[in-house]
């Protein structure tokens, strides 16, 4: 959501940003949103002169009739009520294109940083560095429920009946190393510095609209039939939604913290033959890091957040790269986003596991969380987040990258204390 005077100021700007995203359709909303807005100012300007003019008119009717002159304290009378009828209907103006005024702001896609690359979707994504060495083994590697089965450690027929597709059961050493992946992931953040919090797993209709676009909303999101409350997609929804309509002390900056949830994903649309299996699901489990910061210091945590979840996956074994979103590929509130994406020795390429997003001061804006200034003032932070693992996805890239030729999958080091100790888990048949 962008500041109304920040777009009156600066309109081809805004609408540079909205080109730069492939989102031409928007352009008309920003003359509307200028338009709009000097209607607002002319409201406001109109309502202030009649209240102004009901005042001294009030008093004036005293003053008449103390001087026994009935007809003016009278005529006086009528337009006060006359005022009062106008200042009503203006009020009621008012209301309106406020509500107006504020849709098409929460329409508007924020300003993307000047680093970010221009493209129209992620096929235009740009590679930036990678870590480890992607090999491809002198073995076949299986498909990741073939090797999941082979532990029997996946039940997506009984999941299938019982719920449809995009579940799934996990059982015996598969389910046990999801749980050791995330408690992993948990206890890394944690030895960064991160708090460890577990958020509610649902949120308000206020809280959904704040911390995303109409659009993500509508493609992510289950609602409660019959409540104001939606199952969270990311625990990110949550944590920045716990600050809605607070002042927090500048003192309380930054705030590092780091979520468990169940995340809910409708998921629309149709996908690839490699988003069979578990990779895109309806419901699967995260563990995310989420800041709060002072404006000046976001673009550091960006910067420290992507390269925590490179560190942890190069923990466990597994290549990674960094790939630079492009323009046509962030959502409307971000302001700079990257991905991180381990190697598939099965595919010989990498595929997306985290997602690190600034989103500058949108979340901030939409859900009115200020910071009050050593000076006094309030002003709005910055929110980032990012993945720290989510486990189907990480079992698949865990899975195909310390697969054994026999099918048997290693253990690495940092893991193992999860693990009961275990250096192998050993196939089933």
């Amino acid at each position: 959501m962008l500041d109304i005077k920040f777009v009156r100021e600066n309109p081809d700007a805004v609408k540079q940003n909205i080109r730069n995203r492939f989102q031409e359709s928007k352009l008309p909303l920003v003359d509307e949103a200028i338009a709009l807005d000097a209607e607002r100012r002319a409201v406001i300007g109109e309502m202030e002169s009649l209240r102004a003019a009901k005042n001294k008119i009030s008093k004036s009717i005293g003053a008449f009739m103390a001087k026994g002159q009935r007809d003016e304290a009278e005529a006086a009378k009528r337009q006060v009520t006359e005022n009062a009828e106008k200042l009503s209907s203006l009020e009621e103006r008012g209301r309106e294109v406020d509500e107006k005024l504020k849709s098409i702001l929460m329409s508007l896609p924020n300003i993307i940083d000047p680093s970010v690359p221009i493209g129209r979707d992620d096929s235009e994504n740009v590679e930036v560095e990678r870590f480890g060495e992607p090999t491809v083994p002198d073995f076949e590697i299986p498909y990741h429920t073939e090797i999941m089965e082979s532990f029997d450690g996946i039940d997506l027929d009984s999941a299938h009946r019982v719920a449809g597709n995009g579940f799934y059961y996990l059982s015996g050493d598969i389910a046990r190393l999801h749980s050791s992946v995330t408690a992993y992931a948990r206890d890394f953040m944690i030895n960064k510095g991160f708090t460890y919090v577990i958020p509610p797993f649902m949120i308000r209709g206020a809280v959904a609209s704040g911390v995303m676009s109409f659009t993500e909303m509508d493609a992510m999101m289950y609602k409660i039939e019959g409540e104001d409350l939606y199952l969270i997609g990311t625990s990110e929804h949550s944590m920045i939604g716990r600050f809605i309509d607070q002042i927090l002390p500048e003192s309380s900056l930054p705030m590092t913290l780091t979520s468990y949830s169940p995340c809910f994903r409708k998921e629309k649309g149709a996908h690839g033959i490699e988003e069979r299996g578990v990779y895109r699901i309806h419901q699967f489990e995260k563990q995310e890091m989420i800041v709060v910061c002072e404006p000046s210091e976001s673009m550091q945590w960006y910067e420290k957040m992507w390269r925590y979840s490179v560190e942890l996956f190069r923990s466990l074994d597994i290549p990674v790269r960094q790939l630079e979103c492009c323009s046509g590929d962030l959502a409307d509130l971000k302001v700079k986003s990257c991905d991180i994406e381990a190697w598939s020795p099965r595919q010989g390429k990498y595929f997306e596991v985290c997602s690190c997003s600034n989103l500058g001061d949108a979340q901030a804006r939409r859900l009115s969380i200020r910071v009050k200034g050593k000076d006094g003032r309030n002003y709005l932070p910055h929110t980032l987040n990012n993945t720290v693992v989510a486990p189907p996805r990480m079992l698949i890239a865990f899975l195909e990258n310390n697969l054994t030729a026999e099918g048997n999958v290693k253990i690495p080091e940092a893991l193992r204390p999860y693990m009961g100790g275990a250096e192998m888990i050993m196939k089933k048949h």
